[in-house]
C-alpha cells in the first residue's frame, strides 16, 4: 500500500472541494440576497457541532493524520475562525501544510504505532495502516460529508460530482 498516495493527496483534493463548496455557499448567498454568515449557524441536529467546526475538524483529521503518519510534530492551530474568508484561509492553511508532508515520510509508516490522544480517556492506539484506514480517514470524511450535507440542506446548488470532484 503506498500509504502517502491514499492519504495526502486524498485530503488535498477533497479539502479543495470543500473550498469550491464554500464559495460556491458564498455565490448562492448573494444571489439570494442574504447574509453569508447565516451559514455559520448551520448545524443538521441541535446536538451537532455547527458548520465552522466541521471545517475545523476535518482540517484538523488532516493536518494531524498527515503528521501522525509522517512521525512529525502534529501543528496545533486555534479554532478561532469566524467568517467564511477565516474557514478559507483554514483550508488552504491546512493544504499549504500538507505540501510539506513528502511521500518519503509516510511510506514505511503502516507498521508505525500512532497515537491519538483523547480528552479524559486513554490515548488510541494503532498502527499506521490501520490509523489511516479505520480512524482518520473515515473521521475526516464524516466532517468533510457533513459540511456538504449542511450546504445543501441551505439550497446550495451543490451535487454528487462536487462532492468527489472532477478528474484531473
Amino acid at each position: 500500500m503506498d500509504l502517502y498516495a491514499a492519504t495526502v493527496p486524498v485530503f488535498d483534493r477533497m479539502l479543495g472541494n470543500m473550498q469550491t463548496w464554500i464559495r460556491t455557499a458564498r455565490d448562492h448567498a448573494l444571489a439570494k440576497g442574504f447574509d453569508e454568515s447565516v451559514y455559520l449557524t448551520l448545524r443538521l441536529a441541535p446536538d451537532m457541532l455547527p458548520l465552522p467546526r466541521q471545517i475545523q475538524i476535518a482540517s484538523d483529521a488532516a493536518k494531524s493524520g498527515a503528521a501522525r503518519l509522517a512521525g512529525i510534530e502534529v501543528p496545533s492551530w486555534p479554532d478561532d475562525e469566524a467568517t467564511i474568508d477565516a474557514l478559507l484561509q483554514r483550508i488552504q492553511k491546512t493544504r499549504d501544510f500538507l505540501k510539506t508532508v513528502t511521500p518519503e515520510q509516510i511510506n514505511g509508516a503502516e507498521t508505525r504505532p500512532v497515537s491519538v490522544p483523547r480528552r479524559d480517556k486513554e490515548p488510541l492506539q494503532f498502527q499506521g495502516q490501520d490509523f489511516s484506514r479505520f480512524f482518520n480517514l473515515p473521521n475526516f470524511y464524516f466532517h468533510a460529508t457533513t459540511l456538504y450535507a449542511l450546504l445543501r440542506h441551505a439550497g446550495v446548488p451543490l451535487g454528487k460530482m462536487d462532492f468527489i470532484g472532477q478528474p484531473k
